[in-house]
Parts: C-alpha cells; structure tokens; sequence
C-alpha cells in the first residue's frame, strides 16, 4: 500500500468511526465526544502553529474567544442566525491573529510567547472590561431558539453531533492538506532551521504570519462553534487555561502529527473525567499520569507510534 492511501486511509477511517460512533454511544459519551471533536478542531489550528512551524504560543484563548464573542455577540445583540454568526467570529478571529502577528513575530523565542501571553490577557481583561455589552465573568447563554440553522436545531444532541463532527473534518483535511503541500513543507523547514530557510530564498516572517492567521481562524471556528453549539459565552473561555489546553493536548497527542489533537485532547478529557469519578484529588492523578507520559512517551502518544511503528504519520 503507498504511503498516500494509508495516509487518507488513516484519517478518513477516524471520521468514518467517529460518524458511525453517532449511532451507538450512550448518551453521556455522545455529548462529551461532540465536546471534544470542537476542542480537538482548537488544537489542530494550535499544532499547526507548534508542531509544524515551532511557535511556542500562549496566546490561542483569544482567538478561541473572538471566534466565540464574535458570532455570540452577534446573535446576541443584532440577532443573526448562526450562518453569518460563524462568519464574523471566523473573520475576527483572523483579523485579531493577523494583527498580533504582525507585531508578536518581531520576537522569536522566549520573547514571543510572552508577547502572545500577555495579547492574550488583554483580551481577557477587555471583556471584563466591556461587561455591559459582553456580561462580563458571568457570560450569556445563546437562546435555544437563537440556534437554528436552516430549520436544524443545534442543541438538538444529534445535529450538534454532526457540526461538531464536520468542523473536526473540516479542520482535520485542511491540516493534512496543508501540511503535504509546498506550504507545509516550508513551514516544517523554519520549524527546523529558520535561518537556512531563509537563505535559500524563502521570505520566513510572511510564511509564520500565513500559519498565524490560518491557525488563528481555525481556532476561532471552534470558538464560535463551541459557542453556538453549547448555548454559553463567557470570559472563563479567554482565560490563561484555554491558552494552556491546547498546548497540553497537543504535548499528549504528538506535536507535528495531523491526528495528535485528537488523541490528545480524547486522552486528557477522559483522564480528568474518570478520575474525577474515583477521588476529589482528581488533579493528582492526572498530574502523574502526565509525568509518566512525558517520561516515558516524550514525543507524546502519536508522536511514539510514528517513531516505532508508522513513519509515514504526516
């Protein structure tokens, strides 16, 4: 088998599991497993920034929050359907990581996650700043009625499935395409050694802007997905954690590995989920669960199965 299909075969595969997993799942894992398809989609739009073109950010909460307040906001106060909602929360989380690229990609290194670090708590502090119109710590719930999409009920289990579902494969083929194409390629160039690439002609600064933007917008779609799908808004989603998250899924998962995400983001939910349901010290469990990964798998879950056993893991 060529490297191609088992390529297309793999992941192709996964959605066609995850379609079919509609159909059996009980009820609480069908809701949990929509949950985590939408944060799977925030952490393939982060690998895409860390694992393929080695930006360490700590800014990504404020591009999952202005997808989010961008299309919630929208619903809210000009009561738009969710179709043009996405939109605007798809544009403003682009237009916000293309902003902060423009300026946090002057730095490099240390300097540049502290940079995003500190972009993203400005957004944290404007929405609790502006909490007449954005409600503040508190957040809003989007009418159920708010979210219908050509007469499809997205609080219905089942439709809010299948958005989740699309989004993920969405988010999912954009990835692997990107990361085959010359685009990618380059992208895994600078993420290896910058300087050579630019030395063989490569403009390096308009290709990590490139990877912001894309890898901000895609976290804004699962932003304003999440959003929409969910029924709530609030500032807890701007916050330093959502900034932490993906990174740890992605750390799970396996940086650079188009499915990494998923498996990471899986991992660390149900992790914390069970764990929960056997001690209140539930942290503490997951903390060396997560020291033992790190030891033991350091390239994370994906990461190891691409060294042992498949190298052709894009």
């Amino acid at each position: 088998m060529s490297e191609r299909a088992k390529v297309v075969g793999l992941h192709g595969g996964l959605l066609v599991l995850l379609f079919a997993l509609q159909f059996a799942l009980p009820a609480y894992h069908h809701g949990n497993l929509a949950r985590i398809m939408v944060l799977a989609s925030f952490a393939i739009g982060y690998n895409l920034l860390f694992g393929y073109t080695g930006l360490l950010s700590l800014g990504h909460a404020l591009f999952f929050a202005a997808g989010m307040y961008g299309a919630g906001l929208s619903v809210l106060h000009f009561g738009w359907s969710p179709a043009p909602a996405l939109i605007v929360g798809l544009a403003a989380g682009a237009a916000v990581s293309a902003l902060l690229g423009l300026l946090a990609l002057r730095t490099a290194g240390v300097a540049f996650m502290i940079v995003t670090l500190m972009f993203a708590q400005a957004g944290y502090l404007a929405i609790l700043y502006f909490g007449k119109w954005t409600y503040g710590d508190e957040g809003f719930v989007i009418a159920r009625a708010a979210r219908m999409l050509h007469g499809v009920d997205l609080s219905d289990p089942a439709s809010r499935y299948f958005a989740a579902l699309a989004l993920f494969a969405v988010s999912l083929a954009v990835c692997l395409w990107l990361v085959r194409s010359r685009f990618g390629k380059t992208l895994i160039a600078i993420r290896e050694n910058e300087e050579r690439t630019r030395m063989l002609g490569y403009d390096t600064f308009a290709r990590k802007l490139g990877a912001m933007v894309i890898s901000g917008a895609i976290s804004a779609a699962a932003g304003a997905v999440y959003g929409l799908l969910f029924g709530y808004v609030g500032a807890t989603f701007a916050s330093v954690q959502y900034s932490i998250f993906p990174l740890l899924w992605v750390l799970l998962g396996g940086a650079g590995v188009v499915v990494g995400p998923f498996v990471g983001t899986l991992f660390m939910f149900y992790l914390i989920d069970l764990s929960s349901g056997v001690t209140t010290a539930y942290m503490l469990i997951a903390g060396v669960v997560l020291v033992l990964l790190t030891l033991f798998a350091p390239q994370g879950l994906t990461g190891e199965l691409r060294r042992r056993l498949w190298p052709w893991l894009p």
